[in-house]
């Protein structure tokens, strides 16, 4: 198997500030997890292409995307209270929302099995109208909505532990996209309850598992068990999007759950197998400790391609089976 793996030097140039947690070497300890997992040619990497203006406004308004274009001829500046741009974070956005549908034409070539876009500035917090929680523009929003235009039926998994609140936006009222969410609770930014379920033609396509602080693998394998695949699996998606986000490593500054490496390398070694090969996408998110990040990222693309690389065990005896089990009951799952 072989995983197609889109980044670019110029993520590199999107710079929030000298003590930022999003930093360029963010992005440099992605790239060197994934050499000490020792793929070799079973990774194949493409650079990025830069996303339209007519990409981006299927999940954008105009003004938002005047306001951040604005910020840039300005040389940069403050987005919001966490969010800033410096000279090279709109081209770095633009490509960053573009690497999703770079490997989707990569894909459907049938060039590689599944695809890791190692992007920054990361994006499942940017809504519609908004750029915030150090996201400009929305990644997986903009794949997904192209996939959903085209025809095809997309679940989208957000196994970031801060809730994708601009993605769950984008699509709230919408049938056609699934939109799936494990993440802390409570924690920024505060959505992600779960009676958020859709509405409209999106009701009932909306699944939320709000964990409590402390959760582990354990917690993460018995909600896929229990609720992640069984929705996944009866939306029947043509298209599986992940949200990768590895903050919910138990060494991340920004969050308090308990997953290892080797807890992400269960993940994804069961998300990837949802689709059929050729059909699965995964997005960076968070991730706030270097040394947490390189290895889960490493073990999170060795999983994909069905490499067993693991720099930690699995984890377990953490809380929040009960919210797992409510979700089930409220999504009309049976035992």
């Amino acid at each position: 198997m072989t995983v197609l793996m889109v980044t670019d030097e110029r993520f590199l140039e999107h710079r929030p500030g000298r003590r930022h947690p999003e930093r360029p070497a963010r992005l440099e300890a992605v790239w060197s997890g994934i050499e000490a997992a020792g793929l070799g040619e079973a990774v194949v990497r493409r650079g990025a292409a830069p996303a339209s203006d007519g990409d981006l406004l299927r999940c954008h308004s105009g003004e938002h995307l005047a306001f951040l274009a604005g910020i840039d001829s300005a040389g940069g500046g403050p987005v919001d209270a966490d969010t800033s741009m410096s000279a090279g974070s709109w081209e770095a956005a633009r490509l960053a929302a573009g690497a999703g549908l770079v490997a989707v034409a990569a894909l459907r070539a049938g060039e590689a099995d599944v695809a890791f876009c190692a992007v920054r500035p990361p994006g499942h917090h940017a809504t519609p109208t908004t750029s915030m929680g150090f996201c400009l523009v929305n990644n997986v929003a903009v794949t997904a909505a192209a996939l959903a235009d085209s025809g095809e039926r997309v679940a989208i998994v957000d196994i970031d532990a801060h809730h994708g609140n601009g993605t769950q936006d984008a699509f709230y009222r919408d049938g056609r996209v699934l939109f799936v969410s494990c993440h802390q609770w409570p924690l920024y930014p505060g959505t992600g309850a779960l009676d958020e379920t859709g509405d409209g033609d999106g009701l009932g396509t909306t699944v939320n598992l709000p964990l409590p602080e402390g959760a582990a693998g354990d917690t993460y394998r018995y909600a896929l068990d229990r609720v992640i695949v069984p929705v996944v699996e009866r939306f029947g998606p043509d298209w599986l999007l992940v949200s990768a986000g590895f903050d919910a490593h138990r060494a991340d500054p920004l969050t308090g759950l308990g997953l290892t490496s080797g807890d992400f390398a269960d993940l994804v070694d069961r998300l990837v197998r949802l689709v059929a090969a050729g059909r699965c996408i995964m997005f960076l998110e968070g991730g706030y400790d270097l040394e947490a990040l390189a290895s889960s990222s490493g073990a999170a693309l060795a999983a994909a391609v069905g490499i067993d690389h693991r720099p930690e065990p699995s984890s377990s005896a953490g809380p929040g089976r009960e919210v797992v089990d409510l979700v089930a009951t409220l999504n009309g799952i049976d035992e």
